[in-house]
């Protein structure tokens, strides 16, 4: 395995599941609000799972996002 490739390929997926998921996540939440769903003030519990079959990696991150 070429390590340099591979931490490229890594880095280069993990900035479009930034990006991406950041993306969505602010979309979200503005049209919650807008919505009258959620308050501008509140802290949303998140969750993010990382599956990768072939290597049975199934990984869950919890955190949460504060609108305040």
């Amino acid at each position: 395995m070429d390590e340099d490739a591979f931490n490229i390929s890594v880095r280069k997926y993990l900035k479009v599941v930034g990006v991406t998921s950041q993306r969505e996540i602010e979309k979200a939440v503005r049209d919650a609000v807008a919505a009258g769903t959620i308050s501008d003030t509140d802290t949303l519990n998140a969750k993010m799972t990382l599956d990768i079959g072939p290597i049975a990696l199934h990984y869950v991150i919890d955190g949460k996002i504060d609108l305040r």
